[in-house]
């Protein structure tokens, strides 16, 4: 688990994955508001905690997937459903329903990963 400190290339990124479940995708935590990200855990819980371990505001995180095939962003992750809720979008669950909060998750990713 790493929270980056540098940009960073798609294949640094799947350089840094080892040792967790999947092969075709690694498991972020993104802050909005510090505009941080955390990556390669198993479970984004994992990385939610080492986000809030460093100051991390629970309300401003969120998991995401980012897949290696298309090199793409999945909103979706169990610690996710409470901001749904919360903005009282339709479909609640662990998907990222609100396009703004989509949108700054982007745009943290990208100021991290070049993607």
């Amino acid at each position: 688990m790493l929270i980056l400190d540098k940009t960073i290339d798609k294949e640094q990124l799947k350089g840094i994955e080892e040792d967790t479940y999947f092969d075709d995708m690694i498991k972020c935590v993104v802050d909005i508001d510090k505009e941080l990200i955390a990556v390669n855990a198993d479970l984004h819980s994992d990385l939610e905690q080492l986000l809030l371990d460093n100051g991390s505001d629970q309300h401003s995180l969120y998991g995401i997937n980012i897949l290696y095939d298309e090199w793409e962003i999945e909103y979706d992750s169990l610690i996710n459903p409470p901001r749904n809720r919360e903005a009282g979008f339709p479909r609640v669950g662990r998907y990222v329903a609100d396009p703004a909060e989509r949108q700054k998750i982007a745009e943290v990713v990208n100021k991290w990963i070049q993607i």
